[in-house]
């Protein structure tokens, strides 16, 4: 089924191909500047850190819905092995395999394609299976520090946790800015939170899948017109599901990542920062969310810290 109009409406009007050279592999990451990160260190003042990854485990976020992304698995391989003979010292070793999206992460621009192109135009079948993404592989991120500005839409709202289907709208964004007393500048990465973490948390793992609140189609115009450098929350889809227009799937995904060249993360605890933002007064802070550097990766576990 075709992709409808209204999408390739929006995909015009957030479009970053060209905008930092035919070769860009990075897209709005460019954004982040030295600049941009002196003024983030500066936001630091009381040296608190706040942990936003969910734990790696085996009973982790992931349903089986997706082929293939499994929950880590953990195995010993070496337990108390003596290597260099009785009496020496011992090592113990393990091992994990997952799937690279299956916790706290990011999405590399590969990710998703559409139309048969990737970010800045590149071909879709540059992915291959032992090629992996030939451009835009989440090793090219490099370096994700920059200013965090977390917009809590739920408390926004009144509410602990948005309700099932909720689509997150600009309106809702700006409503969450207010809150916070800060606006929303280029280079900044943005955390919104609906809340649904606690379905997890709370070990209702089907419910925290489906149905979903989520961002809505709307919110990528947003994000674009604020030139932020990438966004995570706190679902395991990132994008309102099911979807606000029928048969139209993940159509944020692409917006984001293939258009604007926007990383996105999912998965992410954004409970406790939650309650910092409100002990702490502010709802701006240092973000240190380093992608792990798999060559030919289309995404990348992250364990991101903000620091107050």
């Amino acid at each position: 089924m075709p992709l409808p109009g209204e999408f390739h409406e929006l995909a015009k009007r957030v479009n970053n191909w060209g905008r930092w050279g035919a070769d860009d592999e990075i897209g709005t990451l460019n954004l982040i500047t030295d600049t941009v990160v002196r003024a983030a260190a500066a936001t630091v003042t009381s040296g608190r850190r706040v942990p936003l990854a969910v734990p790696l485990q085996q009973d982790g976020v992931q349903t089986g819905l997706i082929p293939g992304r499994v929950n880590p698995l953990h195995t010993m391989v070496a337990i108390n092995v003596e290597m260099f003979g009785p009496g020496t010292i011992a090592t113990s070793d393990d091992t994990v395999t997952m799937g690279l999206q299956a916790g706290t992460h990011w999405d590399g621009l590969a990710h998703i394609s559409h139309s048969g192109k990737l970010y800045n135009g590149r071909p879709a079948d540059s992915i291959t299976a032992h090629g992996r993404a030939a451009f835009s592989g989440v090793e090219k991120a490099g370096h994700i520090v920059s200013r965090g500005v977390l917009l809590d839409v739920a408390r926004a709202r009144g509410v602990d946790r948005l309700d099932e289907g909720h689509a997150v709208t600009p309106e809702d964004l700006e409503t969450a800015e207010g809150l916070a007393g800060v606006t929303v500048r280029p280079g900044d990465i943005v955390l919104v939170r609906t809340g649904q973490i606690q379905r997890y948390l709370t070990g209702e793992k089907q419910a925290y899948a489906y149905p979903s609140p989520g961002l809505s189609i709307r919110t990528p115009e947003w994000f674009h017109a604020r030139d932020v450098a990438a966004v995570a929350n706190d679902t395991l889809t990132f994008e309102v599901f099911p979807p606000e227009i029928e048969d139209l799937w993940l159509p944020v995904h692409a917006l984001d990542l293939v258009e604007m060249g926007m990383p996105q993360g999912q998965n992410w605890d954004l409970e406790g920062l939650s309650e910092a933002c409100v002990e702490e007064q502010r709802y701006a802070f240092l973000l240190a969310a380093m992608p792990e550097p798999f060559v030919g990766g289309t995404g990348t576990p992250v364990s991101p810290i903000a620091i107050f």
